[in-house]
C-alpha cells in the first residue's frame, strides 16, 4: 500500500514508526512537510521519502493521511487537488468535519475522519474513526490498520458524535494528568517527597486502569470493593462528592464537546 503523509509532525512520526513495526514498507511511505528539520528527522529515523511540496510526488497513492493543523488544512490541501485519484483520505485533524475536507478537496468523497489521542505517541492511544458512505469495507480496514499502529480503534457511525469522542478520549489525557497532579499535591501536603508522590500517584492510576480493563465488572463495583464502610476511602469519597468532583468532570466533558462543535463550525466555515 502506497501512503502519503501531508504533515510530518509528532503524530505522523508516531504513526510511521508504528506502521514500520507492523510491516509497512518505508519505500512505500512518502511525506510532504515544508520544514527542513522535520524532513531530516523523518528521513534519518525511518528512511521514508520526504518532500517539501507536492510538485514531485509520484502518482498512485492508495491512502493519503492528513496530519497538518486544522487551521492550516485548507491551504495545505490545495496542493493535492488533481493528484488524489481514487485514494482514501484519512484525516487526524481535530474538529474538521468531512464535509469541509471534501469541499476543500474538490468534492472527493473517500474520506475517513479520525480522532487519536496523545498516548498514541507511545503506541498506547485510542482513536475514534468515522467514514463517509463512499468508503468501502476494504478501505475502512486500511484506515483501521494504519491507526492501530499507535493503539486501539473505535468506529463511530454518526459523525456528529465525533465531538463526544474528542471530549472523552481526545481531551481525556488532560483530565487524567490533572488527577495525577492533584494526588501528587496531596502527597506533598502530607509530607511525602516529590519522587514518592509521583511514583505513588502514577502507578496507582496505571494499576487501577489495568484492573478496570481486565475486569468484566463495572467500574462502579470495583470502586465499591475498595470502599469499606467507615474507612478511609469512604471518607475521601464523601468529601469528593460534597465538593462535586464527579459532577465537575462530567460538566467539563460536556463543555469540551460543546466547544468542539463550535470550533468545527468555525474551522470548516470557509
Amino acid at each position: 500500500m502506497k501512503i502519503l503523509f501531508l504533515g510530518g509532525g509528532n503524530m505522523a512520526n508516531a504513526l510511521i514508526g508504528g506502521m514500520l513495526k507492523q510491516g509497512f514498507s518505508a519505500a512505500d511511505i512518502h511525506v510532504i512537510d515544508p520544514g527542513t528539520e522535520a524532513r531530516s528527522k523523518l528521513s534519518a529515523a525511518y528512511a521514508v521519502n520526504c518532500h517539501s511540496g507536492a510538485e514531485k510526488i509520484p502518482a498512485g497513492f492508495d491512502l493519503v493521511l492528513l496530519a497538518v493543523k486544522p487551521q492550516q488544512m485548507k491551504e495545505a490541501l490545495a496542493q493535492l487537488l488533481g493528484k488524489l485519484g481514487d485514494a482514501l483520505v484519512v484525516s487526524i485533524a481535530a474538529g474538521l468535519d468531512m464535509a469541509a475536507l471534501s469541499r476543500w478537496l474538490g468534492g472527493h468523497r473517500k474520506i475517513v475522519r479520525c480522532m487519536p489521542n496523545t498516548p498514541a505517541l507511545i503506541g498506547a492511544g485510542i482513536t475514534g474513526l468515522c467514514a463517509l458512505p463512499e468508503v468501502s469495507a476494504n478501505e475502512r480496514d486500511a484506515a483501521d490498520k494504519v491507526m492501530r499502529a499507535v493503539g486501539s480503534t473505535v468506529w463511530i457511525a454518526d459523525e456528529a458524535k465525533m465531538d463526544a469522542v474528542t471530549a472523552i478520549s481526545g481531551s481525556g489525557p488532560a483530565y487524567v494528568f490533572l488527577f495525577i497532579e492533584a494526588l501528587q499535591q496531596a502527597a506533598a501536603d502530607l509530607g511525602l517527597t516529590p519522587d514518592q508522590g509521583r511514583q505513588l500517584a502514577i502507578e496507582t492510576v496505571q494499576g487501577a486502569a489495568v484492573l478496570a480493563a481486565q475486569s468484566s465488572d463495572p467500574v462502579s463495583l470495583l470502586r465499591e470493593r475498595v470502599t469499606s464502610k467507615g474507612g478511609t476511602t469512604e471518607a475521601a469519597l464523601r468529601v469528593m462528592a460534597e465538593t462535586g468532583v464527579k459532577e465537575g468532570i462530567i460538566a467539563g466533558v460536556n463543555a469540551a464537546e460543546a466547544r468542539g462543535r463550535e470550533l468545527g463550525k468555525l474551522l470548516g466555515a470557509s
